[in-house]
């Protein structure tokens, strides 16, 4: 059972011709979602998850999708749950 709460961002840059392939990998990462898009091909994209190495290796997961050209950690916070709260 898991006791804690992570939660990360982190701006994701792309090739250009790689767009649709990018966003189509990180909407099968479970946990990961994409909340803006700019001209100058970044994402800024959440990552949740009730473990702390799982995030990581979402993170490593972005990293080795083909197109992308850095991801950069924004923040990373950690929330403890409640018993009623475990997931």
């Amino acid at each position: 059972m898991a006791s804690q709460y992570h939660i990360s961002s982190l701006v994701v840059q792309y090739r250009p011709d790689t767009q649709q392939s990018v966003l189509a990998a990180l909407s099968a990462i479970e946990g990961a979602e994409v909340h803006a898009q700019t001209p100058l091909h970044k994402l800024v994209v959440t990552l949740e998850s009730t473990n702390g190495p799982a995030i990581q290796a979402k993170v490593d997961d972005i990293r080795g999708i083909p197109g992308v050209l850095s991801t950069v950690l924004v923040y990373q916070q950690v929330e403890p749950l409640t018993e009623e709260e475990w997931i």
